[in-house]
């Protein structure tokens, strides 16, 4: 097996318990991909599921998407880092306050994760932006969120791929981006609205690829996991955001 050495793979852990979760996870390779623990799986199961994953040599995405007030955010972030994880992220909507606060809370911490903000949700667009007032377009929100992001030195931002082009030329190529609706061609588009193929989306800039559906509902995880990595081959991937030092 050919070996990935900065998977740029992130596979979302989508499940209601650890089982099935572990049992997905006895049948990927850390070489070929990242991990994504999100808000449902991190409930019901806690920081001891992240440390049986990270023992089986998994880099972790910790996926809450903390929004609150700057001193509880910051707080929040100060416990994700010392749980000993890849990344984590916050909500650009909480404001400059906030990512300022969490970007120190990062900063201070012993173990040092990427910070990332979210922009806009992949199953957002144009018509649910106007029932929620805001009169941009959903490029312009993105651009002005991760502009933000950016000014307040955070790593980089959650956006779709179809976003991805024009923040790798506003934000700069260190800029991290990872990039959610991520469907090979032949697989469903299930709930998300603005999509892109896995090569298609490094080619416009992505970072980092969240992948769910297409491989944990895989009949051959490894397999499907294998072949979006080769559909990656030969392509000029985008470096990684940052380390922090």
């Amino acid at each position: 097996m050919n070996e990935v050495i900065d998977p740029k793979i992130i596979v979302a852990l989508d499940y209601p318990t650890a089982s099935p979760a572990l049992s997905l996870v006895e049948r990927l390779e850390p070489s070929l991909c990242r991990l994504k623990v999100g808000k449902e799986l991190f409930t019901a199961c806690g920081p001891e599921l992240l440390e049986k994953l990270m023992r089986s040599g998994f880099d972790v995405f910790l996926d809450l998407k903390f929004h609150d007030i700057p001193n509880t955010t910051a707080q929040a972030c100060k416990a994700a880092a010392s749980l000993g994880v890849w990344m984590v992220n916050v909500h650009a909507l909480g404001g400059r306050k906030m990512l300022e606060a969490a970007r120190e809370a990062i900063h201070s911490s012993a173990q040092q994760p990427k910070l990332i903000a979210v922009t806009l949700l992949t199953s957002m667009a144009q018509p649910d932006l106007i029932e929620l007032g805001i009169n941009e377009t959903p490029a312009e929100m993105v651009l002005r969120l991760a502009k933000m992001a950016r000014d307040c030195d955070l790593d980089g931002v959650v956006c779709s791929a179809q976003e991805a082009s024009l923040l790798r030329e506003q934000c700069g190529e260190e800029f991290c981006l990872v990039t959610p609706g991520i469907r090979p061609s032949q697989a469903n588009l299930d709930d998300q609205s603005r999509v892109m193929s896995p090569s298609d989306a490094m080619k416009a800039g992505s970072s980092y690829l969240v992948i769910g559906r297409p491989v944990t509902q895989a009949k051959d995880p490894l397999q499907a996991l294998l072949d979006i990595n080769k559909e990656l081959e030969g392509l000029a991937m985008k470096q990684p955001c940052g380390e922090r030092v």
